[in-house]
């Protein structure tokens, strides 16, 4: 879709309008490798290279803020007096943000902001009727009968107000607090309407616009628009045209921007360390009053190694019933397999502990002989010597 060049080059985010003009005008704008010095000349940013100054331009995305403009901030992104603006509370964003209309230097309020310039003239043209709702506080005690002009329309040096909607809040002495809903922008208007009328303006602010509230937000705070308040602003008056893509807020409701960012970075602080699990079904527990081994339990009850005289710890595997390996005189223990409940290693004289491994379910049963060594000691009793007796016996028979 090809537009003018000095719009695609504010969607960028690199100046306004205006000051995209005036960098065309100067000679520092390329598209495809030419130079552009003419105002009006239309690009696809999609397919054409546009050049500012030897850099590429790339499309921002769209971003839509609700900004509760504090009193004595001017409502534009510089000031020649050095006054502070809007564009000083809004840098947390990551992009070039204007105002969306403005806001007197002397009242707060809500204010958008954005990126996206179709956004801002729909709102802001004449023909919306983009309703935008006041509080203010006059000099005097009024009553309802003195709205009437406010609701009618009152004639101001640039033409006859359209009619208000406006009504009472409360006395305060003779003071005077109003709500005031305008569908028109004119400059200053709230304050030139009570001077027309004799109830000059003490203090002022906007709380509504497009729909969008200042609730939740403290005087210099911002937040990103939600993705129903973009619906309803969508509904009613055509902009924006696409919101899949933009930054925004979450849906169930307005979102602080520096309240979300600080809770953030305070759970990440105090977010607890991962629990460190043990390779078997429990997880490894170690108590004051146990002693620190090296053994590795796979069944449901830890392993209860014994000690050497050399103080050596066991190693031991349990995976299934305890087994008791005897001693034998080498002083060497015997080296047995379970396969499920903790084992229970005996000590050698040499000092060396057992490395039980056992296999079966129940305990291991040694060899009968005491001098034989618990590895040649064999659960099965193998009838080698009675095949050795038998022909011993029949021999005997034939003779």
């Amino acid at each position: 879709m090809e537009e003018r060049l000095q719009k695609i080059i504010a969607r960028a985010g690199v100046a306004s309008r205006r000051a995209s003009e005036e960098l065309i005008l100067a000679g520092r704008v390329r598209v495809n490798g030419r130079v552009v010095t003419e105002l009006g000349l239309k690009a696809d940013r999609q397919k054409d290279r546009i050049e500012v100054d030897g850099k590429r331009l790339v499309s921002e995305a769209p971003v839509y803020v609700a900004l509760h403009k504090p009193r004595n901030v001017v409502s534009t992104l510089r000031d020649p007096e050095g006054r502070p603006t809007v564009a000083d509370h809004v840098r947390g964003t990551g992009a070039r943000l204007y105002p969306v209309g403005r806001l007197d230097f002397a009242t707060s309020g809500i204010l958008l902001m954005t990126n996206d310039g179709d956004f801002a003239n729909a709102l802001l043209h004449p023909r919306g009727g983009v309703p935008k709702t006041y509080v203010l506080k006059v000099q005097g005690v009024m009553s309802d009968d003195d709205l009437t002009p406010w609701r009618e329309g009152i004639r101001l040096e640039d033409g006859v107000t359209l009619p208000a909607e406006a009504r009472l809040l409360r006395h305060e002495g003779d003071k005077t607090w109003l709500e005031v809903t305008l569908r028109e922008g004119r400059n200053q208007q709230i304050r030139r309407m009570g001077e027309a009328t004799g109830w000059p303006v003490m203090r002022l602010a906007r709380t509504t616009f497009a729909g969008v509230s200042s609730e939740g937000l403290r005087p210099g705070e911002w937040r990103a628009l939600t993705v129903d308040e973009l619906l309803h602003i969508r509904e009613a008056f055509g902009v924006p045209k696409r919101i899949r893509g933009a930054r925004m807020g979450a849906s169930s409701g307005p979102v602080d921007h520096r309240r979300t960012t600080s809770s953030a970075r305070s759970g990440a602080k105090a977010s607890p360390r991962p629990t460190q699990e043990a390779t078997g079904a429990a997880a490894r527990s170690r108590g004051p009053a146990q002693p620190r081994d090296r053994s590795r339990a796979n069944a449901v009850a830890p392993s209860a190694p014994g000690q050497g005289p050399a103080g050596r710890m066991a190693r031991s595997r349990t995976d299934a019933a305890p087994s008791t390996p005897a001693r034998n005189p080498a002083g060497r223990t015997a080296r047995s397999r379970t396969d499920a409940a903790p084992s229970t290693p005996a000590r050698s004289p040499a000092g060396r502990t057992a490395r039980s491994r056992t296999d079966a379910a129940a305990p291991a049963t040694p060899g009968p002989g005491a001098a034989r060594s618990a590895r040649s000691v064999r659960s099965e009793t193998k009838p080698r010597a009675a095949e050795t007796r038998a022909p011993r016996a029949r021999g005997r028979e034939r003779r």
